[in-house]
């Protein structure tokens, strides 16, 4: 009989042999360790701020480690910058997209691959291809801003696929997806994995890690705190390694009947000055005291002009399309809302939430100067101090103090020091848009608590969120938006992610909407 010799196995696509990477005052990654084979889909867990943004970019080229060793198929290799990264077959899809709404897919990919691109035509016929091989299909001459948020995700995969790829790097894809196009994404994805294809995945979302992904690394400040099988662990396991015993992580919250409506919007309509925006379609609503009314919808489907609208950044020419107990208010400023019980939380941390570089204590005085903050057109320092540090202890903003600067905390402590602000001000109504957007599972259920806190103190809550997970969570009564129009409102367990996932989709009839 002839001799056999085995076949050595193969190398693991990538290996991380002590990553470090220092910042004044930071260690992002303090020697880490990560191997991911061929074929595997691979999660990274973490906190913000645990290093995960920090270590994709050192594989993508971004940032160079300051110690450490990469292995690339079993030899030593250092990613010079993104597009050495995409010669090896690197491809990275960042959590914000990166494209130009005025020109087409095609020309937009062009841009993205620079001299690797080639002519136009035989990159539009290899878009075609790959989209639709991979159940994905774009038409490469539509311009961008035609595109829904899905379909600009899948602009972005695209463009990591025309190209050879062995390893596709994914940070947070599911977070603008409805549920159904999340399925479509996971079919995607496995399909690649099963061709050879390494996926490493980022997500927040512990449900979406069990059902996709083959192993985890979890990091925590920075280094490698644990490993695991996501399909052999629960939601709630995971999220121990992430933060530790000490942390409280999500829990159900029981469901309540509002009482008499607080918001009322009756027939809003308004064409958006936006080029690319959305106009609001006859949407009418109410949200009552004592109850959280959450919104679902993907990304560009009005919801900045709903809440422009309903803050009073923009107002309307149909002063009787909002009310509040004290009658119309389409007509008053912000400063006029704000003192008949409105807070506000923007979708933008930095820059409409908190300007960056005030301290927490300035910024505590932005929105909070109608709490007696001011006296006679005259600031009163110290209770303006007072304010601020009492915002970070009951939040747990991890910061030195209420002189650090906005841009200096990290998303999640950012997040929680602005609910905490607008919460702490004793809002009859509380608009928040995206509220945990973003941030770690720590930090969400401290917000989602603090929610629940003033809900049930009487504040009338409209939750504005594409995390369609979290609108169940906390809200009492649900509905989604779509192309400016509102799907009619149901109580929370009277309704399904599937159902809220068609109406986000825009299968509901108008009719319906307008009761």
């Amino acid at each position: 009989m002839a001799d056999t010799q085995a076949v050595p196995p193969a190398p693991p696509r990538l290996t991380l042999r002590g990553i470090t990477k220092v910042y004044p005052g930071c260690v992002a990654n303090d020697g880490i360790d990560l191997t991911i084979a061929p074929a595997e889909i691979h999660a990274l867990l973490g906190e913000n701020g645990a290093g995960k943004s920090t270590l994709m970019k050192v594989i993508y080229g971004l940032v160079k480690p300051d110690r450490g060793e990469l292995l690339w198929d079993g030899l030593p290799i250092e990613v010079r910058d993104p597009a050495h990264a995409r010669k090896l077959g690197i491809g990275m899809v960042f959590q914000h997209f990166s494209l130009f709404d005025t020109l087409t897919i095609t020309e937009n990919i062009a841009l993205a691959l620079g001299d690797d691109a080639g002519d136009l035509p035989t990159l539009a016929a290899r878009i075609s291809e790959v989209s639709k091989k991979y159940g994905m299909e774009l038409n490469p001459e539509r311009e961008v801003h035609t595109l829904s948020v899905g379909e600009r995700q899948r602009v972005e995969i695209v463009r990591c696929l025309v190209q050879p790829i062995k390893l596709l790097i994914l940070d947070e894809p599911t977070s603008v997806l409805t549920p159904q196009e999340v399925e479509t994404l996971f079919v995607t994805l496995r399909q690649l994995a099963a061709e050879g294809c390494s996926i490493l995945f980022i997500s927040h979302k512990l449900n979406e890690v069990r059902a996709l992904c083959h192993r985890a690394t979890i990091l925590r400040a920075g280094r490698v705190s644990g490993a695991c099988i996501p399909a052999e662990e629960d939601a709630s396991s995971l999220a121990r390694m992430m933060v530790g015993d000490d942390t409280p992580i999500s829990t159900d919250y029981p469901k309540v009947l509002g009482e008499e409506p607080f918001l009322q919007v009756r027939g809003l309509s308004r064409i958006s000055e936006d080029p690319f925006g959305v106009d609001l379609q006859q949407v009418s609503f109410d949200v009552n005291a004592g109850e959280i009314v959450g919104i679902a919808g993907v990304a560009g489907n009005g919801q900045e002009e709903l809440l422009a609208a309903l803050s009073g950044e923009d107002q309307i020419e149909n002063h009787d399309a909002i009310h509040f107990p004290s009658g119309p208010v389409g007509h008053l400023c912000p400063r006029q809302r704000r003192s008949e019980g409105l807070a506000f939380v923007p979708e933008e941390r930095l820059g409409r939430g908190a300007v960056p570089d005030m301290s927490l204590r300035e910024n505590a005085l932005l929105t909070g100067f109608l709490t007696g903050l001011v006296r006679r057109g005259m600031v009163s320092h110290g209770k303006v101090r007072a304010f601020a540090e009492q915002i970070i202890e009951r939040y747990k903003v991890k910061t030195p103090d209420s002189e650090a600067h906005a841009a200096s905390l990290s998303g999640g402590n950012l997040q929680k020091f602005i609910i905490g602000r607008e919460i702490m001000q004793g809002p009859k109504l509380l608009i928040a848009a995206h509220p945990t957007w973003g941030v770690d599972i720590g930090a969400a259920t401290a917000i989602h608590k603090a929610l629940i806190e003033l809900r049930d103190q009487g504040a009338a809550i409209l939750v504005v969120s594409e995390d369609i997970d979290e609108l169940f969570q906390i809200s009492d009564r649900i509905g989604a938006i779509c192309h400016g129009r509102l799907s009619p409102l149901k109580p929370t367990p009277q309704t399904s992610i599937n159902e809220v996932g068609r109406w986000m989709a825009g299968d509901f009839p108008q009719a319906d909407a307008a009761a």
